[in-house]
């Protein structure tokens, strides 16, 4: 694609989505007006390749379509599949407020994460799945809407971030097992109270070990 058509392809894509220019920078950690000078001035010339995978994400479309060069997007078809990784997508909902109940752990659909990032981070694909934040009691560190990337427990808990199913409901809290025998599920907000159980009343899924929001 030429770049002048990757300047209106991103154009293009943010309107549809009702995402500003100034946000879309933002994103990506530039300065507001980054993509507006993308955009009517033609510089930078083109976008920077870690730049270009992030919005093609974001807007869910290949990464030829705002600037890949044609020699670069075909060698990386050719390895998608190794290079790759779709993490299911769960439908339970994770609730960050007073607890939603567990409707089963049904895919509906996959997020892709790159197969080098999660290696870098100690992160086995078998163990991910990736669920939505419900309600506002994580907030500010989670809010709700957010996806979470949940890693399946394989040890003991630790402090942190965790899914846990409480009764027949799912909360996302930070964990504090400095009690022994008791657990103490956090919010962040502190609008709602800590919740204190035996260790056994208390099933610890998995640990958050990644999000992603809304703008």
């Amino acid at each position: 694609m030429e770049i002048a058509d990757a300047r209106r392809k991103l154009l293009e894509l943010s309107q549809q989505r009702g995402t500003s220019l100034s946000a879309l920078s933002r994103l990506l950690g530039r300065n507001s007006s980054y993509l507006q000078q993308f955009v009517r001035k033609g510089s930078p010339r083109k976008l920077e390749e870690v730049d270009r995978a992030i919005l093609a994400r974001y807007f869910g479309v290949a990464e030829s379509e705002l600037g890949e060069p044609e020699e670069i997007s075909f060698a990386k078809g050719l390895t998608a599949d190794a290079d790759w990784v779709d993490v299911a997508r769960l439908e339970l909902g994770v609730s960050a407020g007073p607890g939603a109940l567990d409707e089963g752990e049904q895919s509906v659909g996959s997020l892709r994460f790159s197969r080098n990032w999660l290696r870098q981070r100690g992160l086995d694909p078998a163990r991910l799945s990736t669920v939505e934040v419900i309600g506002d009691s994580m907030e500010p560190t989670l809010r709700d809407g957010d996806e979470i990337l949940v890693e399946r427990l394989a040890g003991a808990p630790r402090d942190g971030v965790h899914v846990v199913r409480l009764d027949s409901a799912l909360l996302v809290k930070r964990l504090d097992t400095s009690r022994p025998g008791r657990l103490m599920l956090l919010s962040d907000n502190r609008a709602y109270p800590p919740i204190e159980v035996d260790f056994g009343d208390a099933h610890v899924i998995g640990r958050a070990v990644w999000k992603s929001g809304r703008i």
